[in-house]
């Protein structure tokens, strides 16, 4: 595979989630909007869209920047099989937290690294098994109010008062309920020639 180490990192997303945790890894990145259509196809499984979304996200993002590499990557609630989204209302939102109360959820997050140019592309699931409390309506109407969590998957914002819904969370990547996990995305970018943890400049 050719040497692709000095080439630009694009991160094909929008989301604020996102970008916070690819910031942890203290790199240079530019970010993209991939603006690729989310609906799932008939009869797709939750943990294929996540795949599928994932890398159509990043090739459509390569293909504007094929000399870069690009991270796409997507997450989908997994409920018995049934794919929930991002409730995008207040309504839908509610409607989601019910489904899912004293429930395991399984959050299918999906990250694909791709480089047109090189023809380097790998991709990986990193699913999150949650189990919701039996939460009251008056919790979930005061979440709701309190985080507003309607652009994210299931409703379930983890990192801010969403945790209070949860009875436990089984992974092995902590970052991926939050939308992108940092664990498979490191080896992704180490195997595509970016370089982490760089050598530090000391000063007198």
């Amino acid at each position: 595979m050719p040497d692709i180490t000095n080439r630009k990192l694009i991160l094909g997303s929008t989301s604020a989630y996102r970008r916070e945790l690819l910031e942890r890894l203290r790199v240079p990145f530019s970010i993209e909007s991939p603006d690729v259509d989310e609906s799932p196809l008939p009869g797709e499984l939750p943990a294929d869209l996540a795949r599928r979304l994932a890398l159509a996200k990043a090739q459509a993002v390569a293909a504007r920047f094929p000399d870069c590499v690009v991270i796409g990557s997507d997450q989908v609630a997994d409920l018995d099989g049934q794919p929930l989204g991002k409730p995008g209302t207040h309504d839908r939102a509610v409607a989601q937290l019910r489904q899912m109360r004293g429930r395991t959820v399984i959050f299918q997050t999906a990250v694909a690294v791709v480089c047109l140019q090189s023809g380097f592309c790998q991709q990986a699931l990193a699913p999150v098994r949650v189990t919701f409390r039996a939460l009251t309506d008056e919790e979930i109407e005061s979440y709701l109010v309190t985080e507003e969590p309607y652009d994210c998957a299931g409703s379930a914002k983890s990192e801010g008062l969403g945790i209070t819904l949860l009875e436990q969370i089984d992974n092995d990547d902590p970052t991926a309920l939050v939308g992108l996990p940092l664990i498979r995305t490191s080896q992704m970018l180490r195997a595509a020639g970016i370089r982490l943890l760089q050598p530090m400049t000391r000063t007198a």
